[in-house]
């Protein structure tokens, strides 16, 4: 348990990370992998990312977990650190294989990003851009956690990206080769376009990672791998996908060339992903709308008529009516109503709003007073809170110094009594520790064990002094 989940840190909001917490803890005891949620676990991805070649399936998964944790996070941070089951879920690693699970961290540690603008037919020169990233940093595992950092220079592109697509984890942790894998990585962008340029076979045998020798022979990649993939990616993700092959040089008959056919699949994933192609328009449409699924599809199954804009102009027209009080019942069914009927704000509706708006700057002053006075009290009852957060930890304090203070045979039925409280029974449970084993020596190493059989001995304390 880190320090802000005890007592009296709550969060005054629930994050994306919070709910995807949620959802692995609902999942996680019934050993339920992230490929089977019910709920969407994703980010906006940035396009750049799509470029990784020479890594393998766990590898990719690897840095999918640990990049939708950076992206979600409140505000960047230099390091990075979850409950180790927490980040094998994200990943789908169901192994307790640990030597393998550092093999894959050390994979992803060695991939890189890079980036210039020397053209593939010459040899590069001093004048040339050349820029090579790794894509993870420090990683390491202790005591049931992961800490991990990333390089500076890609925290802005995992957390604000520009050019951006949805990567779904529950899509991506399904597949189970790694060039399907591959493929789909580096054809999202394209979907929209519903193509992807020519490709290089030479170059899309790289992106997977090593391959057998019989893939440098078409016919056999052909049978042996593209097709497998081809087939993996139509079944398990929101997209289909077919392909075209070409000779580049008309001197030879040896196909060279690969470009893909793309189209979103009319499901629910595919109808979210549509939208999340334009981000800032699917943040709207999901957080500030919270559009249900068959509403995201009805969009999707339209996006020819309504564009961008119109959507947007929807949006403008539903807040408009929602600030004027005329909207009584679903926000996110009179937006609906607003695309079907194509509505729209008026130049009159317009005006009106920016009179409107300056009257109500008249009002800024008195309201200012007023949020100071709020604050004032809300600091007042954050001090509250400290005062008692400080109570709680040296209750737990004297308890702990009290605990050590006794005999061995004591400590013994102190440690028992309080391991077969539903407290204790909790904790233990929380930090995988089998009540029938476990020993004081695990429990005083234990910050967060340690701390709550302070508070646990000290009731006690306080329960036989009122009885006497």
């Amino acid at each position: 348990m880190a320090a802000d989940d005890k007592p009296g840190d709550a969060a005054p909001k629930v994050t994306p990370r919070q709910m995807a917490l949620a959802l692995f803890e609902d999942m996680f005891d019934l050993g339920m992998p992230i490929s089977e949620a019910n709920r969407e676990i994703g980010y906006q991805r940035n396009n750049f990312f799509t470029q990784v070649v020479n890594m393998g399936l766990p590898a990719r998964r690897f840095l999918d977990a640990a990049y939708f944790i950076v992206a979600q996070e409140q505000e960047a941070r230099d390091q990075y650190d979850v409950e180790l089951n927490y980040f094998k879920w994200l990943m789908r690693y169901d192994s307790r294989n640990l030597k393998h699970l550092r093999t894959i961290a050390e994979e992803a540690q060695d991939a890189k990003i890079q980036v210039t603008d020397t053209p593939l037919d010459r040899e590069p020169n001093e004048d040339d851009l050349w820029v090579s990233v790794q894509l993870m940093g420090m990683v390491g595992f202790h005591r049931g956690r992961i800490r991990f950092d990333v390089h500076p220079r890609l925290v802005p592109q995992i957390r604000d990206p520009r050019k951006s697509h949805w990567l779904s984890l529950r899509i991506s942790t399904a597949f189970t080769r790694s060039l399907s894998r591959a493929i789909y990585d580096q054809v999202l962008p394209s979907v929209p376009n519903g193509r992807t340029e020519w490709i290089r076979l030479e170059d899309m045998r790289s992106w997977p990672g090593k391959m057998g020798a019989n893939a440098a022979i078409f016919k056999y990649f052909k049978r042996d791998w593209l097709e497998p993939a081809v087939r993996e990616i139509n079944e398990v993700s929101d997209i289909e996908l077919t392909y075209e092959t070409k000779t580049e040089s008309i001197t030879s008959k040896r196909i060279d060339r690969i470009r893909f056919l793309l189209k979103r699949k009319d499901t629910a994933d595919a109808a979210l992903a549509s939208l999340a192609d334009a981000s800032h328009l699917y943040k709207i449409l999901k957080d500030e709308f919270n559009l249900s699924t068959i509403q995201f599809t009805e969009i999707s199954e339209n996006r020819e008529v309504w564009t961008d804009s119109r959507i947007q102009q929807a949006v403008e027209y539903t807040r408009f009516k929602i600030n004027r009080g005329l909207v009584k019942k679903s926000p996110a069914g009179y937006l609906m109503r607003a695309l079907r009927d194509n509505w729209k704000m008026s130049e009159a509706e317009r005006t009106m709003v920016d009179v409107q708006a300056k009257l109500l700057t008249d009002e800024t002053d008195a309201e200012v007073a007023k949020n100071e006075t709020r604050s004032s009290v809300a600091r007042t009852i954050a001090s509250r809170e400290e005062e008692t957060r400080a109570r709680m930890n040296d209750d737990s304090r004297k308890g702990r110094e009290h605990f050590n203070a006794c005999d061995a045979r004591t400590r013994k039925e102190l440690l028992r009594t309080w391991i077969t409280s539903s407290q204790g029974k909790l904790m233990l449970r929380r930090m995988k520790l089998d009540a029938a084993t476990v020993t004081e020596e695990d429990v005083v190493s234990n910050a967060d064990l340690v701390w709550y059989l302070g508070q646990f001995v000290f009731g006690r304390l306080n329960s036989s002094r009122a009885a006497a």
